[in-house]
């Protein structure tokens, strides 16, 4: 299987990247350091049962460690530069328009990575049910896939054009 079309990989640009990575490195160096001081200072103040900044530093503990986990993951998965891209084929780092059946409104979104934040566009996941459906289809296909709510739908692709940025 192609790298465009592994689930695993996540492709980001290089500006992407560096600052996951930054916000990696931050949040298991200083940002656990911080968070333990936090804790260890709330937990200073006596009685840990009613004590809600204790609880807060924990919450925000927990939290802060699954983003920890998100990112390792992402940046693991990494590829950075461009998606392999087919003009008139969807696949991740395409603008790709759509019409939804029964529907005569047009949707255009780009494919891609979520934590390509700062697209002008909306940005859908080649995860999603909708991205993994039309994934390697072609202009004029038609996909099927199951929605949110459990209920089924079904697109046709009108478009697929490499993104070209602002």
């Amino acid at each position: 299987m192609a790298d465009s079309h592994n689930e695993s990989v996540t492709w980001l640009t290089q500006e992407a990247y560096d600052r996951l990575k930054a916000e990696f490195e931050y949040l298991s160096g200083p940002g656990r350091t911080d968070i333990a001081k936090k804790i260890e200072d709330a937990r200073e103040e006596g009685d840990l049962k009613e004590n809600g900044g204790y609880h807060a530093a924990k919450d925000e503990q927990g939290k802060m460690e699954a983003r920890i986990y998100h990112l390792h993951q992402i940046i693991e998965n990494a590829r950075v530069g461009e998606a392999p891209r087919t003009e008139g084929v969807v696949g991740p780092g395409m603008t790709v328009t759509v019409s939804f059946q029964g529907d005569d409104e047009e949707v255009t979104f780009l494919l891609a990575s979520r934590e390509e934040s700062g697209a002008p566009i909306d940005v859908y996941s080649p995860k999603s049910p909708l991205g993994a459906a039309i994934n390697g289809k072609k202009i004029g296909e038609k996909a099927s896939y199951t929605m949110p709510n459990g209920r089924s739908n079904t697109v046709e692709i009108l478009e697929a054009v490499p993104y070209i940025g602002n």
